[in-house]
């Protein structure tokens, strides 16, 4: 079947089948490569990415489920005010130890912030749920979080002094 999917902010149109998953259309498709594969079954969090500004796992979301729903990759997140405040507070903290999983990590991350702008605890717990890193980063995945919450760069996810 062919869809019309709306990724980054730009029209792409496929022809797959009703059941293949987002995450392989973004891969083999798209030639998005940044959402990556990890677990399969919807646990681990690496294929993480929006739809409809809401995290979810591309490897467990068919394509028809998309409808016309804005897709947003990690190609993209960085357009966005929250993106652009975590990927500056991934580098400030030095979070990235392997990297296979920090992709899936900052998309959950942001819907979190894009939802909740000065998140508890509780609520980072919640929200990074089910995102695994085998590396064991999760403290400074937490305190970068905390960061980009307190961070202001002002209108359009524009960095002050950039």
């Amino acid at each position: 079947m062919r869809y019309t999917l709306q990724i980054n902010g730009k029209a792409h149109a496929v022809d797959v089948d009703s059941d293949t998953p987002l995450l392989w259309v973004l891969r083999d498709v798209v030639n998005l490569k940044g959402t990556k594969f990890g677990c399969g079954i919807g646990l681990c969090g690496a294929c993480t990415v929006h739809v409809g500004g809401a995290a979810v796992r591309s490897c467990q979301t068919a394509v028809s489920d998309v409808g016309n729903a804005a897709v947003t990759t990690i190609e993209g997140i960085g357009a966005t005010a929250v993106g652009a405040r975590l990927q500056k507070a991934w580098l400030d903290v030095d979070v990235v130890q392997c990297g296979y999983c920090q992709a899936g990590q900052i998309m959950s991350a942001a819907a979190l912030l894009a939802q909740n702008k000065t998140p508890s605890e509780d609520d980072i717990t919640t929200a990074m749920n089910g995102n695994i890193c085998r590396c064991g980063t999760y403290n400074r995945i937490r305190e970068a979080i905390r960061q980009a919450a307190k961070t202001d760069f002002g209108s359009a996810g524009a960095r002050k002094g950039a």
